[in-house]
């Protein structure tokens, strides 16, 4: 197992992302409308309010203190549900920008993680934090859900992108994103290590903005 250099574009606009197109176009005719006009191309900026429960193992626990250094969203373990917002908007070179404000603001234990879903080399799906730790991600459609699942992890550093073993990483991220009724949806993260098993977990449900 060994770490590569791969060269990349810099910072320069790409083509809107389009999920429909990366999932498929029949996968994506299975989502619901709602599921598909959240990440829908060109889809405005919109704020949804919810809250998480956020759980990680000890192992869990050390991987998210070392990603921290890099950026990584990875949120602390709590005891309770804390309140969520999560911001969504254009990043204005073609990649959107998932923003997450947890706890109360103002508060010490309030957190913000933030990061960037973006084509990558060879129209892949990247996701990106502001500290260069990301994932080449994977987008399926399963019993009528939006999943996207880790591929692998990169460092992204200028021009260049630095791919770290899979053991030297939380595990493998699955993100769901999942209709629970008229103007709603549950948001799941799970990670499993290959050798610590489940890492994080993340669960809960967010609402639509009312239209006005």
């Amino acid at each position: 197992m060994h770490t590569t250099l791969h060269s990349t574009a810099g910072a320069t606009a790409q083509p809107a992302l389009d999920f429909a197109l990366l999932a498929g176009a029949a996968a994506w005719q299975q989502l619901s409308p709602a599921i598909r006009k959240r990440f829908a191309t060109g889809h405005g900026n919109v704020t949804y309010q919810g809250s998480l429960q956020l759980q990680a193992s000890v192992i869990g626990r050390v991987f998210g203190a070392i990603a921290s250094v890099f950026g990584s969203p990875l949120a602390a373990r709590r005891k309770h549900p804390v309140p969520a917002t999560v911001k969504v908007l254009s990043d204005g070179l073609g990649g959107v920008i998932w923003e997450r404000h947890l706890g109360q603001a103002g508060q010490a234990d309030s957190q913000c993680v933030r990061s960037t879903k973006r084509l990558g080399p060879g129209g892949g799906l990247d996701e990106c934090t502001d500290g260069g730790l990301s994932m080449r991600l994977e987008v399926c459609v399963e019993e009528g859900a939006l999943v996207f699942y880790s591929h692998h992890y990169f460092l992204l550093l200028g021009r260049w992108r630095l791919r770290v073993p899979s053991l030297l990483t939380p595990g493998t991220c699955r993100v769901e994103h999942r209709d629970e009724g008229p103007g709603c949806f549950r948001f799941t993260l799970d990670m499993k290590h290959p050798l610590w098993g489940h890492t994080f977990h993340q669960t809960g449900v967010f609402h639509d903005p009312k239209e006005s």
